[in-house]
């Protein structure tokens, strides 16, 4: 990581904007560009979703979940990467999301913003952090003798246990040490993909490209018993779309880290989109090269959740196996480690503003590091996966969470552009594009939520209404009469009471 010294002027540049919007500068800017598009390009890390979520697209609708839909997916979330991209260059702080949703939305908003986004990247954490210990109980453990299916739950939680002790004290340490290290996953993630794409072609006992536009019912028993019998075509593509959705995730981190990076206004909407059309451009190569290496389309679904360790003992020789799965295993444990940093951020920011305890506000004078905001993401991430032990579960939360908070600062933007939002930052679609692209991420986050609720995720459903129910309880019952939010609408809400003699006004 370099910090050239034509960044010092961005830097005072950065500083002063943040001072404009109520806070002092804490954490230490060390990230560059290609260091802020890294931190989200490792937690995408098509060589976790892409890998560990293969089944959700093969087995229900086969190879054309890798030729066309994983396509639309990806554009899908570019839209959605697009909104917040908008935004993130008129308001680049930590805690992005829930800073954009308070300002433009209101107070209340943005505390609902918040908590999605913070629920939803917890799970993340976890998802990750199971999904690599996973990988690693299949894969690294057999060489040591080790039956990984006669491993427990319990092993599971003292695994993830382990994985978590040791991104939390690499983030302790300070941003300089995660940043070196999300760099090289940057590097790694890339240079595996494409040993994978190559492998697969070069060792595929066919090369039949037609399949990748092949629509096939694998519902039920057909697919592994992924996703339950059903004879609706349209109904299977949109639970293929999940494969794509489930991997680009974890853009925002890119916001998160605003504090962190220089020249933010601008680097941080070009970390958001590079890592999105970077992962999905990558990640599209990748997975159709899994397909077409697949010694039969249909024995591939019928695999299940074990088809990608299954293709990789039908297709790749003994020698080359090993090292690619032990790439792909890193990749994973790399990504969990930038997911720690993001959570702790958006902890540390919607701490700082009251809506968490303020000791997670506090920052390490010796790291520079929100010390006990890494922590408690740490822990967090660990008690959810006891809540919910398998990886499908915790996956569709995260999704479900994250994309709605993607969306809220950008349905509160569709009505305030041009009014109350007036000054955009250098990165700037317009009010027409703009509104376009907030109201199809709209629908098709309304879309996701659907899917995701489906058989065998139905739990998500009242996880995720009880959740919204309880926040506009929770709120009513008189947190938003003590919340202030942001320090910006903190200072409006007072310039109001004391110039019209009123008490204080609900933003909400």
């Amino acid at each position: 990581m370099k910090i050239e010294p034509t960044d010092e002027t961005d830097i005072a540049s950065d500083i002063k904007q943040l001072e404009k919007m109520g806070y002092a500068q804490e954490l230490k800017r060390r990230m560059s560009g290609f260091s802020n598009f890294a931190i989200s390009f490792s937690i995408i890390c098509i060589l976790a979703g892409g890998i560990t979520s293969f089944q959700l697209g093969l087995s229900a609708v086969g190879g054309a979940a890798a030729g066309i839909i994983w396509p639309i997916g990806v554009i899908f979330a570019l839209l959605v990467a697009l909104g917040m991209a908008q935004v993130a260059s008129a308001y680049p702080t930590a805690g992005g999301l829930y800073h954009w949703s308070s300002i433009l939305g209101g107070k209340g908003w943005g505390w609902g913003a918040a908590w999605f986004n913070l629920l939803g990247l917890i799970f993340v954490t976890a998802s990750v952090d199971v999904g690599a210990y996973t990988l690693f109980a299949n894969i690294v453990l057999p060489i040591f003798g080790v039956d990984p299916t006669k491993l427990t739950l319990v092993h599971q939680f003292i695994g993830v246990a382990v994985i978590l002790l040791g991104q939390a004290i690499l983030n302790h340490k300070g941003v300089r040490a995660t940043t070196i290290l999300t760099d090289f996953s940057g590097y790694l993630i890339f240079a595996v993909s494409i040993l994978l794409m190559v492998a697969m072609l070069a060792f595929a006992p066919t090369h039949d490209f037609s399949r990748l536009f092949q629509f096939t019912n694998f519902s039920g028993d057909l697919g592994g018993g992924v996703w339950p019998t059903s004879g609706s075509g349209a109904f299977m593509i949109l639970l293929a779309m999940l494969w794509p959705i489930y991997t680009i995730t974890g853009f925002d981190a890119s916001a998160h880290t605003s504090e962190e990076t220089v020249n933010a206004a601008t680097n941080v909407p070009k970390g958001i989109l590079r890592s999105v059309y970077l992962s999905g451009i990558f990640g599209f190569i990748m997975v159709a090269a899994f397909v077409v290496a697949l010694p039969s389309v249909a024995e591939g679904a019928k695999q299940g959740g074990n088809a990608f360790f299954w293709l990789m003992d039908q297709v790749i020789p003994g020698w080359l196996k090993l090292p690619l799965e032990l790439g792909v295993v890193l990749s994973n444990l790399l990504c969990g480690l930038a997911c720690v940093t993001s959570t702790s951020r958006m902890t540390y920011a919607f701490a700082r503003d009251g809506g968490m305890p303020a000791f997670l506000a506090k920052v390490s004078k010796k790291h520079s590091v929100p010390v006990a905001a890494v922590w408690t993401t740490a822990l967090l991430a660990l008690a959810s996966t006891i809540y919910a032990p398998a990886y499908t579960t915790l996956t569709t939360a995260c999704v479900i969470f994250l994309y709605i908070s993607y969306v809220m600062p950008t349905i509160a933007g569709i009505f305030v552009y041009g009014k109350s939002w007036k000054k955009m930052g250098p990165f700037d679609m317009g009010p027409v594009l703009y509104r376009i692209v907030g109201v199809i991420s709209i629908v098709g986050v309304a879309a996701i939520i659907y899917a995701g609720i489906q058989p065998p995720n139905q739990a998500a459903l009242p996880v995720t209404a009880g959740l919204a129910v309880i926040l506009a309880i929770v709120w009513q019952l008189g947190v938003k009469k003590v919340f202030l939010g942001p320090p910006t609408l903190a200072k409006e809400a007072k310039d109001a009471a004391e110039g019209e003699g009123l008490e204080e006004v609900d933003l909400a």
